[in-house]
């Protein structure tokens, strides 16, 4: 099973790469954030041409995520259980006795803000959501673009950027407190090394080719499918493409 995240920071602007991308890798599944897309406006007939099934929640121009599969999608949740907010930054779904939590962590604005308050409000509902809804010995994915880069390895400038909303004690805190449920991160299974990111961003001059960079994007497994991975790494082809988003793919894959 290979499964693969995106925040694509426009669906239908990036579509041409993301169609491009599931032909050649024929992933299983792909999970995508930032479509910035209406419900209406969703180009289904695209993705039913490409072969792959999709379950989505869409807003205009902001947020929205998507989980696109070539095996059928059952039991789709859009949002926390309880709670109309947010129905746009999360989408849980059953694929193959595999549940798929995709979100779009908020990114905060300012330490300062009610913003940054809500994001690690946000964590902390998470949190409860997995409490509610799974046990950690399920098999479950924890996907997305969660806007915080785990470790000093995962930016460009650990000691610059401390105290960014990405970068922060109080994120890393608000992380650690829903990893601990029963998580795993796939991608440091695999890989060790510093410099290995998923966002560069546009307003930093040649940052891709300086790589100056996060890990924002993550694939977390609870334990019994993480023992089932067999590789995780970061696909940098789709961040070097005509009209790129700042985002690339995270991709793992498990024998599953």
């Amino acid at each position: 099973m290979k499964v693969a995240s995106f925040n694509v920071n426009s669906l239908r602007i990036r579509l041409p790469i993301v169609l491009q991308w599931l032909s050649e890798t024929q992933s299983d599944i792909l999970c995508v954030q930032e479509t910035k897309v209406q419900d209406i406006d969703f180009p289904a007939d695209e993705f039913e041409r490409s072969g792959y099934k999709y379950a989505f929640k869409g807003q205009k121009k902001y947020n929205g995520v998507a989980i696109f599969s070539r095996s059928e999608i059952t039991d789709v949740q859009i949002g926390f259980d309880d709670e109309p907010r947010d129905q746009a930054r999360l989408i849980k779904a059953e694929i193959n006795g595999v549940a798929i939590v995709n979100t779009y962590v908020p990114q905060g604005y300012s330490p300062e803000s009610e913003k940054f308050e809500y994001k690690l409000n946000w964590f902390r509902r998470l949190r409860t959501f997995f409490d509610k809804n799974f046990r950690p010995t399920d098999p479950v994915l924890w996907v997305g673009d969660f806007n915080v880069a785990p470790q000093p390895i995962d930016v460009y400038d650990p000691e610059g950027l401390l105290g960014h909303v990405c970068f922060h004690p109080a994120v890393h805190t608000a992380l650690t407190e829903v990893m601990q449920w029963g998580f795993v991160d796939v991608f440091r299974m695999h890989c060790d090394q510093p410099g290995r990111y998923t966002f560069w961003d546009f307003r930093l001059p040649n940052s891709v080719k300086r790589n100056l960079g996060w890990r924002l994007d993550h694939i977390m497994a609870t334990r019994p499918l993480a023992k089932k991975s067999t590789a995780c790494y970061i696909d940098k082809k789709p961040r070097l493409a005509d009209r790129p988003s700042d985002h690339t793919l995270i991709v793992a894959e498990f024998d599953w």
